[in-house]
């Protein structure tokens, strides 16, 4: 099978992958039988990982690695967890790839250098969240306003122990788009009762987030 990424993009992420200070960790969960986009997913993890000394990937099987799944609340496959020394809530369900291939690396960028850029309004409501905040953003890879909505729920994600956020694939998981009626994306679910359109500011987020608590 040929690489996904070629020459030129493998120079671009080395330079931004100079910049990393801790070690980043993919937990990829797939299974034996790969799904549909499994192996694509875990082919480009892997190129991705090979760029840069500081990032590993471990694999594990959604059927027989049932701990991992139940440590990490994996919910269906493909998956990937982006952490460093500890999960802050940063999900990939569905190939990060297209537009959404910038949301991957922004996620490895914020979990190892700390990097959230989150406004101090933003900051000061999560340090006071006493209940806990669920993001789902659907995307689909040919949506460029996509990766907006995904990195600032990561964001959150990273700089907050009680959000966590998912990127979902829309099109890999038509069941739930169906759910959650999704017609557009990119389309944020938040606590399963709130909704918000497009790739909105943080301000926008932070007041569907208290209409939800």
């Amino acid at each position: 099978m040929s690489s996904l990424l070629n020459k030129k993009i493998v120079k671009e992420l080395d330079d931004i992958f100079n910049e990393l200070k801790e070690n980043v960790t993919f937990k990829f969960f797939t299974q034996s039988m790969e799904c549909r986009f499994c192996q694509d997913t875990r082919k480009l993890l892997e190129e991705v990982s090979k760029v840069s000394g500081k990032i590993k990937m471990e694999v594990f099987d959604f059927v027989k690695d049932k701990s991992e799944v139940e440590k990490y609340d994996i919910k269906r496959i493909p998956a990937t967890v982006v952490m460093s020394g500890k999960d802050y809530g940063i999900r990939f369900y569905g190939i990060p790839g297209g537009y959404e291939f910038s949301s991957l690396i922004e996620a490895i960028k914020v979990v190892s250098t700390g990097e959230h850029n989150l406004h101090e309004e933003t900051k000061k409501y999560l340090d006071s969240l006493k209940k806990e905040v669920h993001l789902q953003v659907f995307v689909t890879p040919t949506c460029p306003y996509c990766p907006g909505a995904v990195i600032l729920a990561h964001r959150m994600a990273y700089y907050c122990s009680k959000v966590q956020a998912d990127m979902v694939e829309a099109t890999e998981f038509p069941e739930l788009a169906i759910k959650y009626n999704v017609m557009g994306v990119p389309r944020t679910v938040i606590n399963e009762t709130q909704f918000l359109e497009g790739s909105a500011p943080e301000n926008m987020l932070i007041e569907k987030i208290k209409a939800v608590l």
